[in-house]
């Protein structure tokens, strides 16, 4: 008969590395905030996200967008890494021998523990070379002011260099739907650099998602 003491792993069973009730640690008398390894997390309070978007704009104008996208590549390239190295330590194998199933639950989970709003994935246009990122509740899109075109730009730039790394091939992500214009959710589309060349001038052009994809898949 098989017991339970067989059926643990190092005296434990794995589950998601990134559930909120245990990955988020406080010190409230302290103010710390650590994840469950005993790294440093910071807060980021809306006044700052609201500060930055401010004064990028007075800074930069119109590039206020590039900026913040190739800051989402910076910042998503050491995501990336902690990502791994975190998922690594906690399963006891390397983030390629993972069911893909389980490395995007843990990806989403990360996304929704951290607070950066509900990742879903639409796989639909995978076999024409795309994939559609979905985020509901972001605070990025909430806090960003009056704008006429998607906001995301951070985001976009993470996605862009986190499934880059995934995937060894440069890729390109743009937000073609905004919470912050009125849309239910952010949407995003995936895609290999040179594919995505002309999607940016579409949105700009204000065509939807559903045109920029139309346009995508002919």
């Amino acid at each position: 008969m098989i017991s339970i003491s067989d059926l643990l792993v190092d005296s434990r069973i794995p589950s998601n590395y990134f559930a909120s009730d245990v990955y988020v640690k406080g010190d409230l008398e302290l103010g710390l905030l650590e994840n469950r390894r005993g790294d440093r997390l910071l807060a980021l309070p809306s006044t700052l996200i609201e500060g930055i978007y401010a004064g990028l704009d007075q800074e930069t104008g119109q590039a206020s967008g590039l900026v913040l996208y190739n800051c989402g590549r910076w910042w998503g390239k050491n995501f990336y890494a902690r990502f791994c190295e975190e998922l690594t330590d906690y399963y006891q194998a390397a983030v390629a021998d993972m069911p893909m199933v389980e490395f995007l639950q843990c990806l989403k989970q990360c996304w929704v523990t951290h607070g950066w709003g509900k990742l879903e994935f639409d796989q639909a246009y995978q076999n024409r070379g795309f994939l559609v990122l979905n985020v509901t509740n972001s605070p990025f899109a909430k806090l960003a002011q009056n704008t006429t075109k998607p906001s995301c730009y951070l985001e976009a730039g993470v996605f862009s260099i986190f499934f880059s790394q995934l995937t060894d091939r440069e890729l390109t992500c743009v937000q073609t739907s905004c919470e912050s214009m009125g849309a239910d959710s952010n949407i995003f589309v995936l895609g290999l650099a040179k594919r995505m060349e002309p999607v940016s001038e579409w949105v700009q052009d204000g065509q939807d998602h559903d045109a920029v994809i139309a346009q995508l898949c002919s």
